[in-house]
């Protein structure tokens, strides 16, 4: 499909380190897009349309007429440049002035307007914000926003606003301010179904951010937290406030918390905290493949869950908020898949794990080595007879050592018991004058405390220390 331009395009990108990805995915582009609705829509057709060499063409042109449905001139020209370096005899690689022209008259006198309303009353302050959010200008939208602050009167007003930022601070990219308005929401005093209300969506925010921020088992967590009631919102009805699919679908949140969950929890946490778990049960059903992953893992057939993963892989790495997570999240389901294969024998050779895992000897190796040097396998690789080796401790040596170190123990300890009787019934003792309690707490500080020092340590320091002051008498 692609010809001599687009395929120098991509291979420019791949020699630059930007992903690439060959592979067509299983999803249809417009069902896929169809599931969301605002800034979303442009950016993933967008990171499709620059990313993959099959479906270039028609994702980026759907970025173009996406851009061209909204204010944001920007977003456009973004999409226009890209198309044209790809496929410049395109009808769509070229700008419309026109439009262009006629967008920006349009914004200037919305912009004039509102700030003209602003001036004679402050409740203009979310039409100003609505305004800079879609034409671009996030930052603007941002500051505009958080001057409604002053302004919010009760929880509600002040959960609206927060929920806003959020959507805001999502498209900026910007994670630490998604938690800190999550938290502020959190900790406003609501009633209880305004509360219930805004969990799902809360949660899938946080979720984000720490995906983002390679927190993968915190992302885990607050993905299965998230209530089910999102899977039943109506996804092209405006006024259901429970869909939040201008930021994430069920489906996302689905595939997001599965690989997370894998990649971050040992086998019981994914039976008890996954499968187990009534609530994320609902959003598994939407993507049975990972709930099949998920069950493969827990149940040893290791082969068979990283085959899933590895079929889907085209699909995650076209993903927003996925794709530069992909290799690191796969390194480690497969990594710990690796760990729980060996766990059973102390050794096996590079042959059969390369059969385990559907890999060559080489790439088997390479794989071992990385583990090794990580810290993530404690075992050794014998080159020579091509063998893994683990590194068994002998626990019944370390039992006796531990064992012969706690004898040491009492018997020091009994002999400085011994000494300190023996020197009680010489008289050796040494008594505070009457009166001077003080001074008795000083002379302990002076020649040492005698009882700490023959009945209080049983150490080898402490031993020494006694066996010193024993002498000074």
């Amino acid at each position: 499909m692609a010809g001599d331009n687009e395929s120098s395009y991509f291979v420019q990108a791949r020699q630059e380190g930007r992903p690439v990805v060959k592979d067509p995915p299983k999803f249809d582009l417009d069902a896929y897009i169809a599931n969301y609705k605002g800034k979303t829509r442009f950016d993933r057709l967008y990171l499709i349309g620059s990313t993959s060499s099959c479906l270039y063409l028609e994702a980026l042109k759907g970025a173009v007429t996406e851009a061209k449905r909204g204010k944001d001139i920007g977003r456009y020209e973004v999409a226009v440049a890209t198309l044209r370096e790809i496929a410049s005899n395109d009808p769509d690689a070229t700008l419309d002035l026109e439009w262009i022209d006629r967008m920006n008259k349009q914004v200037k006198a919305e912009t004039d307007r509102l700030e003209l309303e602003l001036k004679g009353y402050k409740n203009n302050l979310i039409k100003e914000s609505q305004h800079y959010h879609s034409i671009g200008d996030l930052p603007a939208s941002t500051k505009s926003y958080a001057r409604m602050r002053d302004y919010c009167t009760t929880p509600s007003h002040i959960a609206i606003m927060c929920s806003r930022i959020i959507h805001v601070s999502i498209d900026q990219a910007n994670w630490l301010a998604v938690q800190s308005n999550v938290q502020k929401i959190r900790h406003l005093n609501q009633k209880p179904a305004d509360t219930e209300k805004h969990q799902a969506k809360l949660h899938a925010a946080t979720g984000l951010a720490q995906l983002a921020l390679g927190l993968y088992r915190d992302a885990a967590v607050s993905f299965l937290a998230t209530d089910p009631r999102m899977i039943t919102a109506k996804l092209d009805d405006p006024s259901d406030e429970d869909a939040y699919n201008e930021i994430i679908t069920p489906n996302d949140v689905a595939v997001y918390g599965g690989l997370c969950a894998l990649a971050s929890m040992d086998r019981n946490e994914l039976q008890k905290l996954v499968l187990e778990n009534s609530n994320f049960r609902n959003y598994l059903e939407l993507e049975p493949h990972i709930r099949r992953a998920i069950s493969f893992f827990v149940s040893s057939k290791y082969s068979s869950c990283l085959s899933i993963l590895e079929s889907y892989k085209t699909d995650y790495l076209l993903d927003l908020h996925l794709q530069r997570h992909i290799p690191e999240i796969y390194f480690q389901v497969r990594s710990k898949s690796i760990v729980q294969y060996f766990i059973p024998f102390s050794s096996v050779t590079l042959k059969a794990m390369a059969s385990a895992f559907a890999t060559s000897e080489e790439g088997i190796e390479e794989e071992l080595v990385d583990m090794i040097q990580r810290g993530t396998l404690e075992a050794r690789i014998d080159l020579q007879e091509r063998v893994l080796l683990a590194k068994r401790t002998d626990a019944r040596g370390k039992v006796l050592e531990e064992a012969l170190e706690m004898a040491k123990d009492y018997e020091r300890t009994a002999h400085l018991r011994l000494m300190r009787m023996e020197i009680l019934n010489a008289g050796l003792e040494v008594k505070a004058p009457k009166g001077q309690g003080t001074g008795m707490a000083s002379g302990r500080q002076e020649y040492g405390n005698m009882g700490d020092i023959f009945m209080g340590h049983s150490g080898a320091q402490g031993g020494k220390s006694g066996l010193r002051s024993g002498t000074r008498f």
